[in-house]
Order: C-alpha cells, then sequence, then structure tokens
C-alpha cells in the first residue's frame, strides 16, 4: 500500500513538474503603414514628405507565458519609440504586467516622427492622430498574439552574422557581428512542428534609404520579414542591437559611394535572414525552457542643451522632471538559455560588448531602442573626446547618460538568475 502510494506521489510530482515547465507562445502583427502616406524623419529636424513606399511599417508582437508568467515582446517599424506611447498600449493589453512589455522600435530612418520634437522653426510637425492609432495596432497585435498562445519549444543560438552586412562608418571593424536568433516552434496540434515565430537581435542602422528620398518604408528589415517568413514560417521581428556611433547598413561601393535604394535593402535584409536561419539550425531544441522577468525603473539625467531643449517643445508629453531626470525602465529576460537586456537608446558598441561579457549566458541578446529610444549612449570617457564624436555626444542626453545605464543594469543583471546552460 505504501509503494502504491509513493508510486501515485511521484507520478504526480512529475505531472506537475512536467506541467509547470510547459511554454507557452504566441505570434500576430499589424501594417502601421499610414495611408494616405505622410512624411518621414530621420531624426532631429523637419519630417521630409514621402510620396511613395517600398515596403510595409509593422507591429510585430511575441508573448510568451510559463506558469503564470506572462512576457510580451514588441518591434514596431519606427526610428523610435518613446515609452509614452509605449505605456497609451500597455493600458490597453489585459493580461500581461507593464513592466514586463518590451517595446523596441527597429531604427527605420523612413518611417513617420514619433517624438513630436520641434523642428529649427520651432514647429512640431508629427502626426498625432497617426501615432493614437499605432498606439491601438501595437495593443492589437499583443492581445491577439495573447489569445494565440500555444506550447511551444525554442531553438536560440548566437553566432557571427557573415558577409557584407554591417560595418561601423566611424571605424570599420568597431561592430558587433553577432546575431542572436530565438526561434519558437509548436509541440502540438496544427502548428505542431511549425515555426511560430522567429526573432532576430542585430546591431545595425537600418537607413539605406534614410528620410531624403520620398520614400516611406521599413528599409531593410521589410526583406528580412519576407525571406524568414518565406523560409521558415511563422511570423518574424527584429530587435535591433547596440548600434550607436555609428553602426550602419554596409552599402558602400566603389569610390566612397553608397548604394542608397530599395535593391540594396533588399540584399542586405535577405543576407542577414539567411545568416539568422543558418545560425539557429543546427541549434539543440530546448522543450522546457524557463521563463523569467524582471524590470527596474532608473533615472537618467539630462544635461545636453539640444536634448533638453527637444524634451521642453516636445508635445508628446516625455517622462521627465523639473530638474531634467528622465524616467525610464530597463528588462531582463531570462528564455531558456538567452538572457535579454534592454537598452533605452542607442549605445555604442563597446558599451554592448561590455555587457554581453558580464551578462550570465553563453546566448546574451541586447535590445536596443527597446522601452525608450533617448539618443546615443557613451561612456563619459568618449563623450567629447573626439572630433568624430560631436555629432553623436550632442544628440546624447548626457555624459552621464551610459554611466548611470551601465550601473543599473550590472546590478541588474547581478539580482537575477543566469540564463540556462545547454
Amino acid at each position: 500500500m505504501k509503494k502504491l502510494i509513493y508510486l501515485l506521489a511521484f507520478t504526480l510530482f512529475c505531472s506537475t513538474t512536467i506541467s509547470a515547465q510547459e511554454l507557452k507562445v504566441g505570434a500576430a502583427l499589424r501594417v502601421i503603414t499610414p495611408d494616405p502616406l505622410i512624411p518621414v524623419s530621420g531624426g532631429v529636424g523637419t519630417p521630409s514628405p514621402a510620396t511613395e513606399k517600398k515596403g510595409d511599417l509593422f507591429v510585430r508582437a511575441m508573448v510568451m507565458e510559463q506558469n503564470g508568467v506572462k512576457v510580451a515582446i514588441v518591434g514596431i517599424d519606427n526610428l523610435g519609440w518613446p515609452a509614452v506611447l509605449g505605456d497609451q498600449s500597455r493600458a490597453l493589453i489585459k493580461g500581461i504586467p507593464p513592466e514586463n512589455i518590451l517595446i523596441g522600435a527597429t531604427h527605420t530612418h523612413s518611417a513617420p516622427d514619433a517624438y513630436g520634437f520641434p523642428n529649427e522653426k520651432g514647429e512640431v510637425l508629427a502626426d498625432f492622430h497617426y501615432l493614437e492609432w499605432c498606439v491601438k495596432q501595437v495593443a492589437d497585435a499583443v492581445n491577439e498574439a495573447l489569445e494565440n498562445m500555444e506550447p511551444a519549444a525554442l531553438k536560440i543560438a548566437v553566432g557571427e552574422a557573415k558577409g557584407k552586412i554591417a560595418y561601423n562608418y566611424y571605424a570599420p571593424d568597431l561592430y558587433d557581428p553577432r546575431c542572436g536568433v530565438i526561434q519558437a516552434f509548436g509541440t502540438t496540434g496544427k502548428n505542431k512542428d511549425k515555426a511560430i515565430a522567429t526573432l532576430v537581435n542585430y546591431a545595425i542602422h537600418p537607413e539605406v534609404i534614410g528620410n531624403k528620398k520620398g520614400i516611406l518604408s521599413p528599409d531593410l528589415c521589410g526583406p528580412l520579414y519576407d525571406r524568414i517568413e518565406a523560409k521558415a514560417g511563422g511570423i518574424a521581428i527584429f530587435m535591433n542591437g547596440a548600434q550607436g556611433g555609428m553602426v550602419t547598413a554596409d552599402n558602400r561601393r566603389p569610390e566612397g559611394k553608397e548604394a542608397g535604394d530599395w535593391e540594396e535593402c533588399i540584399r542586405i535584409g535577405e543576407l542577414l535572414a539567411d545568416q539568422a536561419l543558418s545560425i539557429v539550425d543546427k541549434a539543440p531544441l530546448q522543450t522546457a525552457p524557463v521563463l523569467f522577468s524582471s524590470s527596474k525603473e532608473i533615472n537618467l539625467p539630462v544635461t545636453s542643451p539640444l536634448m533638453k531643449m527637444l524634451i521642453d517643445h516636445s508635445e508628446i508629453g516625455l517622462k521627465v522632471s523639473e530638474d531634467y531626470m528622465l524616467k525610464t525602465s530597463v528588462n531582463l529576460l531570462n528564455i531558456g538559455s538567452a538572457q535579454i537586456l534592454t537598452i533605452p537608446g542607442e549605445a555604442l558598441p563597446n558599451i554592448g560588448y561590455y555587457l554581453k561579457r558580464k551578462m550570465n549566458t553563453a546566448h546574451p541578446f541586447l535590445f536596443g531602442l527597446t522601452n525608450d529610444a533617448f539618443g546615443y549612449m557613451l561612456t563619459k570617457v568618449d563623450y567629447n573626446s573626439f572630433e568624430r564624436y560631436e555629432y553623436i555626444s550632442k544628440t546624447s542626453l548626457g555624459e552621464e547618460t551610459a554611466e548611470v545605464y551601465i550601473e543599473e543594469a550590472l546590478n541588474l543583471i547581478e539580482a537575477s538568475p543566469a540564463a540556462e546552460k545547454h
């Protein structure tokens, strides 16, 4: 009798453990191409009128759940997406804690202004009706992904993306060639063994087309989406990395020229997609990956005169105090063997390398321009130290931005468990 009780207890324990380890994943997308087209922004200054489009702009969401912990990762085709807009979407999403909803911008330079910064004449030309509509599309995509969740297993890998994809405009070899990939597969039902979503994490400026050609576009991200979905199925998501100062698309041509057309977006986007799929192809299937989520609010001091002026005159309603302390958040996720850290701006590659080295994982992911995207983030020893860094120093929040962020990020890493080993 005792043996029977022990056997039943052991069976119940195993069943509970297996059930508790089940991961569910869902994905969904929304097209956010404005119709009619509206001006596009490449940063500070006057948005440029758009007369045509190359590809569509998207919101792409992946939602995960395990043991009641729910997390959403959202990529949006825009130069940057401020927390104030993200918070409006979070208020419309039911079932996921707001702090567990990560919203990152792809950083295309051919999408409408989302910050409402004034131009040189003091005019604010952002289309607020369009932004309100995008807020709802973000929430709709996440809510649909929640409804679509199903049992899933993951493939996770980080490797070098080879070929003519990115380089550092300031110093060609000072960039991170590593590409991180998280691929979710259904384990039951009609999607058994089929891809639900493929997330690609890579540091690059999608500015092949830019904002001066009258073209609205997701830039190289559009062809990347198309290629991954055609070859692997499911929904593709792109999350940028530490691409500041100045990691950009390698569209160089002889005699100092550059290719700046849609064909070059296709070449780079498809090459990156192929490399990402090759990197993750041989990765072992993680059938019971553990999901962990944590976040921390931090305050970044704003000392740059230009950024103070832009913040003072923005009509978005940014989270900044009277003494110019900007409130934002940092997230750390463990998803199986992956550890993910968010960056609320454009960190320079040396910061990215340093943080990846300190992360407790063999598969480090950095989601740049996530939760906020306030300019460049460079260490105080780099700030205004070189003539080449004059622009990125001017368009950063200030000398202490990266110092504060790095300290807070390291504290978050130290307080969190290590990712799983596989």
